[in-house]
């Protein structure tokens, strides 16, 4: 059942599941059918935003002043882009959003999933995607899909038991708001995990 926009819809998944190779076809697929959409990642989104990405990929630091810079990169991107776009009618797909700094600073950093909490409060005052497709993967088959696609950036390079963390604070997320969420299983041939994808989106926004 569609609902009335506009839409927020969220991408999600551990490195190498290949959200990004889907959110393109999502944002053709709306296209075509008139919705006006906006692009945009996390972290990242605007030029404030992009800057601390950079520094956020490849500047060592603890997991607070990780989760401090993805929230500050985040606040800024919903004052500038995403929440103004919604406010003009848009569709807005974004590759990555709150979800990730809950899988990956909280269960695989292993940080306070409280103080993470009071961030999401005061940053995004309520605001979550109507949407989020969830891009699961065993973290194996990711790491064989990286190595062969990208050098690795600093999060790219934790091990293995890192990345079975992440998916764990995927499916704690998932498991707290099952409404928000479509389960995408990444592990399928892109033909299949396309239709997934598209078949979600459609169920949402028609």
């Amino acid at each position: 059942m569609t609902s009335s926009g506009p839409f927020f819809i969220s991408f999600e998944g551990i490195d190498g599941a290949g959200k990004s190779s889907h959110i393109e076809a999502v944002h053709e697929a709306l296209q075509q059918r008139g919705h006006r959409v906006l692009l945009t990642r996390e972290p990242g989104g605007t030029e404030l935003a992009e800057q601390l990405r950079a520094l956020f990929l490849h500047q060592s630091m603890d997991a607070l002043t990780e989760a401090l810079l993805v929230f500050a990169a985040r606040r800024d991107h919903l004052c500038q882009r995403i929440l103004p776009a919604l406010s003009r009618g848009e569709t807005v797909l974004c590759d990555r959003f709150t979800d990730a700094t809950f899988a990956y600073q909280g269960a695989g950093r292993g940080f306070d999933l409280a103080v993470l909490r009071q961030l999401e409060t005061w940053v995004q005052d309520g605001r979550q995607p109507d949407l989020t497709l969830w891009f699961d993967l065993p973290p194996d088959v990711g790491a064989t899909r990286r190595a062969a696609a990208r050098a690795p950036d600093r999060l790219e390079r934790e091990d293995l038991a890192f990345f079975e963390r992440v998916r764990e604070g995927y499916a704690q997320r998932f498991a707290e708001q099952p409404a928000r969420f479509a389960r995408i299983d990444s592990s399928q041939a892109m033909d299949a995990v396309r239709a997934q994808v598209l078949q979600a989106v459609a169920d949402k926004v028609g």
